[in-house]
């Protein structure tokens, strides 16, 4: 049945009310390929909210790339766990800004009508790490709109409350929308995992990527330096515009990029190119960074390894290269360095580094607006590499710039990853 995607901004219903059915891009386990493919659009009946639980109605969505790996069904499908054996679909989306549409018995903190950005963390309300050491701790614990259904790809989305956040009124829906995945994550890397001080020293890997951008901002929000490694000049220039005390373009360094099977002569070679550029990190910060921002993984973290200073910590989230990773651990523990996982946010670290956002010290950037029909079209091209940045989805917001509320900076729109 063809789905009326021009009516998507339209809603039948008063807030406290939902109607029964809604327009969202679904993924079902027998079409899982590629995103253009995978991703298909659906009527499909509205969730009603259960206790602590909220209906926001969407007003854009952000893209990320958790959702290509959904839509491939790798490396396992999400169809597997967390509630989709329940419904035995897929709705992605793990950022959203919009509207509290309907609160579940128990919610007192949002209220209908509430305009709010929403984070992706969930974790059950029984956990007891929940409640006194970390819901990221929580064996319940699940990014929403991936490892659960119901994301932000859809009229409306179902979350619970303790995911949602003031919306900042300096900024619009679509780049209210783009920025949460990235920076709470790189948020709790740095000031929690790694507990950033004014003054220190960072290395920060694809620094004008999703996850770099705000890495600078919260480098220089801190009062530390740092170097931003990035893939051209023009992208340096950004870096910088930041707050990135200098930059190095990577392609001058291609051989310290581990490929995996370097025979002992090409080893040799790649040890001497990452000792370049440990030398040229240095030069730029004025001494080996206390932290290196990893989340390349296999091809950079023996070169992450080997240029963190002794009782350096390396904190990594991602490993977009590969996740088995190869090293000469000598350097490890003859240096005293530490290696730091780190995953998503909790709550709190959410809401500290939203205050940031609404404030204008820290600002998302954004590459592209699509309209709803676009949501497969940007996963597409984020698995075929051709985007250039963070990509938003209209999807109750009739166009770009509205919402806006207050006067204040907004995002900065440019070409980064």
């Amino acid at each position: 049945m063809a789905v009326d995607v021009t009516q998507v901004a339209t809603v039948d219903t008063e807030p406290g009310t939902l109607p029964a059915q809604m327009t969202a891009w679904v993924i079902r386990p027998e079409r899982e390929g590629e995103p253009l493919d995978a991703f298909q659009l659906e009527e499909i009946e509205v969730p009603e909210p259960a206790a602590f639980e909220v209906i926001v109605r969407v007003m854009a969505a952000g893209v990320n790339y958790n959702n290509v790996w959904a839509a491939l069904g790798k490396p396992i499908s999400v169809m597997k766990y967390g509630d989709h054996p329940e419904y035995g679909h897929h709705i992605g989306g793990s950022d959203a800004s919009g509207v509290v549409w309907k609160v579940g018995p128990g919610v007192t903190r949002w209220k209908v009508g509430d305009e709010v950005v929403i984070h992706c963390n969930q974790a059950s309300y029984e956990d007891p790490e929940v409640h006194g050491l970390d819901p990221m701790a929580a064996p319940s614990q699940r990014i929403w709109g991936y490892e659960t259904t119901w994301g932000s790809f859809a009229q409306f989305t179902k979350v619970q409350a303790q995911q949602l956040l003031p919306k900042p009124t300096n900024l619009t829906w679509e780049e209210a929308a783009s920025y949460g995945l990235t920076y709470f994550t790189a948020w709790r890397m740095l000031m929690t995992r790694c507990n950033l001080q004014a003054g220190q020293k960072v290395l920060i890997w694809g620094a004008a990527g999703g996850l770099g951008v705000f890495a600078v901002q919260i480098c220089k929000a801190a009062g530390a330096e740092c170097v931003g490694v990035v893939n051209s000049d023009e992208k340096g220039e950004l870096v910088k515009q930041l707050g990135a005390k200098g930059f190095i373009n990577r392609n001058e360094f291609a051989g310290m990029m581990r490929r995996g099977g370097e025979t002992p002569e090409e080893e040799k070679a790649r040890f001497k190119e990452s000792r370049r550029f440990g030398n040229a990190v240095s030069e730029i910060l004025g001494g080996a960074p206390d932290i290196v921002f990893e989340h390349v993984g296999a091809a950079t973290f023996p070169t992450s390894v080997l240029t963190v200073k002794p009782f350096g910590k390396v904190v990594i989230c991602a490993g977009t290269t590969g996740f088995n990773l190869d090293f000469d651990v000598r350097y490890l523990w003859m240096k005293q360095k530490e290696i730091v996982g780190s995953h998503f946010a909790n709550a709190y670290e959410c809401l500290k580094a939203n205050e940031l956002i609404e404030s204008g010290a820290i600002r998302p950037v954004l590459w592209r607006t699509l309209g709803f029909d676009g949501v497969a079209e940007a996963h597409q091209l984020m698995k075929d590499n051709k985007h250039a940045g963070k990509i938003s989805i209209l999807v109750g917001a009739e166009k770009e710039g509205l919402g806006k509320t207050a006067e204040g900076p907004g995002a900065i729109y440019a070409e980064v990853g």
